[in-house]
Order: structure tokens, then sequence, then C-alpha cells
């Protein structure tokens, strides 16, 4: 059986008082425990990983250090934070499959997603990214960079990138022979590297990023899963979050799952990409989506808790 597990921030940074690499690598420990218990039954398990944060800091690095050294462009930002985050989950998933007498080799790749120049995302770029700035500062960047700026629900203004849909994953075919060989993989952190293919057929970095959960979908359907998990902050998923009359969900139809988002109970900045990603994977033809936060994983594939969302 072979499933993509998408990890969210809450494992990779517990909160804003814990984002230290030692800090990351020790929530990271925590989560691939649960992991490491799907590998030891016998799942073949693709990790993919959410990377907000990590590029912030990278730009935030970059730009602080503009007067010494060449600016990161987004793309690269992106790729370094593949690397660093997979180190971080290669080194300790690794150390507790060997505590678990599990042979098994864990391995990062460096993942690509081809998307549309002409997507309309790059017309109108809304995803935040990097630091906050006081107006002016924002404005500034905005005439001597080239950035597009804007006001982040009160707390101050961002530079905001496009987010494109994704629509290949490069090296799906790498990452399925490292399955067959009976590799953990660890690919398209952060939702993969943005690209372009030009009319030569070369690629080309773009400045943008792609939604994780989304990329992940798609790599689901690219390898032919028979599960997307998506590991998130809350053990199920619930109409009327967070209100007197919250009703948390075990179980959704690939119709009823349509409807709730469409009918607004799946908000754009939390649970909507992800059910939103999950509608995605099983329209293609996938098994079973399951969303769940990462201590209750092991429950939830017993079908204990989580929220599965099915077919019919």
């Amino acid at each position: 059986m072979r499933a993509v597990v998408a990890i969210g921030g809450n494992s990779l940074i517990v909160n804003e008082r814990r984002q230290s690499v030692a800090d990351q690598m020790a929530a990271v420990a925590q989560t691939v425990q649960h992991i490491a218990e799907m590998i030891a039954d016998g799942w073949q398990v693709v990790i993919t990983h959410g990377n907000g944060p990590q590029v912030g800091f990278n730009l935030l690095r970059s730009e602080r250090a503009a007067d010494i050294t060449p600016p990161v462009p987004l793309d690269y930002a992106g790729a370094e934070t593949q690397g660093g985050l997979g180190y971080l989950i290669q080194q300790t998933l690794g150390e507790e499959l060997r505590q678990r007498d599990l042979s098994r080799a864990v391995a990062t790749v460096v993942t690509q997603v081809i998307v549309d120049e002409g997507d309309p995302a790059f017309q109108r770029p809304r995803k935040p990214i990097g630091p906050f700035y006081a107006e002016p500062q924002a404005k500034e960047h905005a005439r001597t960079r080239g950035w597009a700026v804007m006001e982040d629900a009160g707390r101050g203004w961002r530079r905001v990138v496009p987010s494109p849909e994704p629509l290949e994953i490069v090296e799906a075919t790498v990452i399925a022979a490292l399955l067959d060989a009976e590799v953990v993989v660890i690919g398209v952190g952060g939702g993969g590297i943005p690209v372009v293919r030009g009319a030569d057929g070369r690629l080309r970095g773009v400045e943008a990023v792609i939604d994780k959960d989304y990329a992940s979908s798609l790599l689901a359907c690219r390898l032919g899963a028979d599960l997307f998990l998506i590991s998130t902050a809350v053990e199920k998923v619930a109409l009327n979050f967070g209100k007197p009359d919250q009703r948390d969900l075990a179980r959704l139809t690939l119709t009823e799952a349509k409807f709730y988002l469409s009918d607004g109970h799946f908000p754009p900045g939390s649970m909507g990409p992800k059910v939103r990603a999950a509608i995605q994977y099983l329209e293609a033809g996938g098994r079973e989506a399951l969303i769940t936060s990462p201590e209750h994983i092991a429950r939830a594939l017993r079908g204990e808790t989580g929220t599965r969302i099915v077919v019919g």
C-alpha cells in the first residue's frame, strides 16, 4: 500500500517561541514516530511538507545581508528549504526506523513542479511571504524591487507573490522508482519549486509559491497512491469550526465535501485548501483521503478518529 503523507506547519514549528533549527528537529522527531508506525505496518510512504516560515527566514536573512551578498531569488529559497527540512526529516525518521530495527533508506528529492506561465495567479499575486513591514517601507520595496505588496489582516504590510496551480511533478518518476526500491521519500517540499517550461523544453524557475496540499494531491495522483493523508493541527475536520455548534466529521463523501466547501464551511486560509486537495485527489481516481493531527495518525488509520473523505 502506497501513501502520500503531507505534514503541516505544526509538525515543523510548534509556536513562535520555538523556531530554531533544534526546535524544528524536536518537533519533527515527534511527528515521524507516527509515520514510522505506518512504515512498520508495510506502507510505502512519501512525505511532503510545508516551508512557509522557513522561506520567510531565508528571505529575511537575504534582505538583511543585501549589502554584502547577492539576494536570493524565491525559487532558490524554496530549494534551500527543501534540502534543509528534508535533512531534518531524514535524520529524525532514519533514527526512528533504526530504533525499530526497520531497514529502510530515507532520501530527499529536491522537486520541481511545472506551472502555467499564463495562470491567472500571475496577474493577481495574493500569497503573503516573508516579514511584515510598515506601509512606507513596503511601498518603497514595491517601487525599488518591483514587488507586489498588500496589507495583511491588520498585522502590517507584506510582499505577495503568485500561487499558481501545480500541473506536473518533474521528478515524479524518480520518486516512484525510489518507492519501488523500498526507499522512504521526502518530496515536493513546500509545494515544490515552481518552474515553467519554455517552447524549447527548458525549465525556468519563477517567483511564485505553490500550495503544499495541492502539489501533494497531484503527487498522490501521479503515484497511484492508495491513501492521501493530510496531517494538520486538528484531529478532525469540523463544520462551524470554533463556534458553539461545531460538529466534528468522521466521514465525508466526495459530494458532501464539495457541498460544504462551496457553502463556506472550510475557509481558504485554513481547512479549505486541505479539503479541496482531497477532492482533487479523489476526482482523479484516488481511493481515500484522511485528515487528522500527527499524534492521531495511527488511530486514524485504524478508523478510530480523523476525517475520512471517500468517493461514495
